[in-house]
C-alpha cells in the first residue's frame, strides 16, 4: 500500500440528470485544496468524451469511461477501472491520492453504482462509499423530477443535493422546488451552489463530524424539530406526500422497545423482496435491552453498518424510520413490521 493512502479509499459520487451542471461544480471543487489530492473518474453517454477536458485537469489521476452508463452497460468496466488506478497507486505508477470521486452521466441511477463498490470481491477491500451528492437544475428541476424517474432517483438517494441555476431561475420557483425536494429527501442538506459552504469539505467529507453527531442532524433535520409530535402533523414527514406519481416519503413509529433480531430479519427479507423500490430507509431504534438508541441506514438492497448513538437526540423514545419508496405501499411496510413485532413479544413466553 502507498505510505500516505487510505486503508479505505472513499469514493464520493457526483450525479444530477443530464445538464443539472455536474462538471461545471466538479471543475469548480477540483480547484479547492481539499481536493488536490482526489482522483476522478467521469462516465460519459456518447461515442466521444467531453467532460473530462472541460473539468481542466488533465493527468494520470483522471480516467475516462466514454460511450456508455456506469448503472447499467459498463458497471464491469467502472469495477475494472477502479481496480486499475488503485493498482497503480500501490505500485507508484501515479501521484497518491486519498478520495476518488465518480461524475456519473446524467441518465445514471446511483444505486447500481453504489452497490458495484459493495459487491466486487476486490473493491470492497479497499473503498467505501462516500457522500452521494445530486445537483437539481432549479431552472428545469421541478419537470425533470415530473418527467425523469432517473432524476427522481438521483434527488432521493443523495447526501447532499445541490441547486444549480439559481441566479437564472425564479424566486417563486426556486422555493417550490426545494420545498419538493426537502419531501422527497428530508435527509439531504440543500445547498446552492453559488453558497460559499458548498465546498468540497461540506459536500464530500464525512470524516471529522463523527456518526453520532451526524446521526443527530440528520434527525432534527428529517423532523424539521426536537418536538416529535411535529412528525405526525398535517403535511409532516408522517403524513406522506407524493412525487412526480410514483416517490413518496413517509415515517414508520414504533412506540414499543423492539427486538434487534426480529428487527435484523424483517428488514433483510424487505429489502430482499422490495428493495428495487426502496430508495432509501433511515431510521433510529430504540432496542430492548439498550439505553441508547442504533441508527440504521440503507439504499434499495445497500445497508450500511448501524451506528450506536451515545445519546437520544431528544425525550422521545419511539423508534422512528424514514422510507422513501417508488410506488410502495406504506400500509405493507407498516403491517409486516407489526407481524414481526407481535411475534418477538410473544416468543420469550414460550
Amino acid at each position: 500500500m502507498a505510505a500516505d493512502a487510505p486503508a479505505f479509499t472513499p469514493v464520493n459520487l457526483l450525479t444530477g440528470f443530464l445538464g443539472s451542471g455536474k462538471t461545471t461544480l466538479l471543475r469548480r471543487l477540483l480547484a479547492d485544496p481539499a481536493l488536490a489530492r482526489a482522483a476522478v473518474l467521469i462516465n460519459e453517454f456518447g461515442e466521444v468524451g467531453l467532460d473530462h477536458h472541460l473539468v481542466e485537469r488533465i493527468d494520470e489521476t483522471m480516467v475516462l469511461l466514454p460511450s456508455g452508463c456506469l448503472c447499467c452497460t459498463i458497471r464491469g468496466e467502472l469495477a475494472q477501472a477502479i481496480r486499475a488506478i488503485h493498482g497503480k497507486r500501490e505500485r507508484g505508477e501515479i501521484p497518491a491520492f486519498d478520495r476518488l470521486v465518480i461524475e456519473s452521466t446524467g441518465l445514471a441511477d446511483p444505486f447500481p453504482i453504489l452497490t458495484t463498490l459493495k459487491a466486487d470481491p476486490v473493491l470492497r477491500h479497499h473503498v467505501r462509499p462516500g457522500t452521494v451528492v445530486a445537483t437539481v437544475d432549479a431552472v428545469n428541476g421541478a419537470f425533470q423530477l415530473d418527467t425523469h424517474v432517473e432524476s427522481t432517483r438521483q434527488a432521493a438517494i443523495a447526501d447532499r443535493l445541490v441547486l444549480t441555476k439559481t441566479d437564472i431561475a425564479e424566486e417563486v420557483a426556486v422555493a417550490g422546488l426545494v420545498a419538493r425536494l426537502r419531501h422527497l429527501n428530508p435527509d439531504a442538506p440543500i445547498l446552492a451552489a453559488t453558497e460559499a459552504d458548498c465546498s468540497a469539505a461540506t459536500l464530500f467529507a464525512q470524516e471529522g463530524s463523527g456518526p453520532d453527531r451526524s446521526t443527530r442532524a440528520w434527525f432534527r433535520r428529517a423532523f424539521r424539530s426536537d418536538d416529535p409530535t411535529l412528525a405526525e402533523a398535517p403535511g409532516g414527514p408522517e403524513e406522506g406526500t407524493r412525487h412526480g406519481g410514483r416517490i413518496r416519503s413517509f415515517v414508520v413509529t414504533v412506540d414499543e422497545p423492539i427486538d434487534w433480531t426480529a428487527f435484523g430479519i424483517w428488514l433483510t427479507m424487505l429489502l430482499n423482496r422490495h428493495g428495487d423500490r426502496i430508495l432509501r430507509v433511515k431510521g433510529i431504534l430504540n432496542l430492548a435491552g439498550e439505553q441508547a438508541p442504533v441508527a440504521i441506514h440503507g439504499v434499495q438492497h445497500l445497508v450500511h453498518t448501524p451506528v450506536h448513538m451515545r445519546a437520544w437526540p431528544d425525550g422521545d423514545r419511539r423508534s422512528r424510520i424514514v422510507f422513501i419508496v417508488d410506488d410502495l405501499d406504506s400500509g405493507l411496510i407498516r403491517r409486516s413490521l407489526a407481524a414481526f413485532n407481535r411475534v418477538a413479544a410473544v416468543e420469550p413466553q414460550r
